[in-house]
């Protein structure tokens, strides 16, 4: 019998998932955690990246979150997303607009930006693409 644990994420706009999971893999702020039934209580920040629930061994469900905090506790992982997308639902063409847009700021040194959010939003574009590979990758 498989061990489980509960796992909710949701975001400003609402759950996105909510069900039992062999595993989470999330972004935490020291690197990525690998959280299993029965693992110890934590909090953390998260940074923008891919969010991986096991279901099962053939099931996996991939989301990218921009941000926010996971609590952990024995069965139970609550994600509280800044933004979190399933990364089926990511719109590549809008997230390289956005990178190139980024980086076009970034590379105006003429502009008057605000640096920190363009390299944010740089971030966070580059992020959705990973997460996009990484589930093509997968799947072939």
């Amino acid at each position: 019998m498989t061990m489980t644990v509960h796992v909710d994420i949701v975001s400003a706009e609402g759950e996105i998932f909510s069900g039992l999971a062999e595993m989470v893999f999330a972004p935490a702020e020291m690197g990525e955690v690998g959280i299993a039934p029965r693992h110890a209580p934590f909090i953390s920040n998260l940074v923008p990246g891919e969010v991986r629930v096991k279901v099962s061994e053939g099931e996996n469900h991939p989301f990218y979150v921009s941000g926010g905090v996971i609590e952990v506790q024995p069965y139970l992982v609550t994600i509280l997303a800044d933004t979190a997308i399933r990364a089926d639902d990511i719109d590549e063409s809008a997230a390289l607009e956005a990178r190139a847009r980024a980086e076009e700021a970034l590379a105006d040194k003429s502009a008057t930006i605000d640096y920190a959010k363009t390299r944010n939003e740089l971030a966070q574009a580059v992020m959705q693409l990973q997460t996009l590979n990484r589930l093509r990758s997968r799947s072939r």
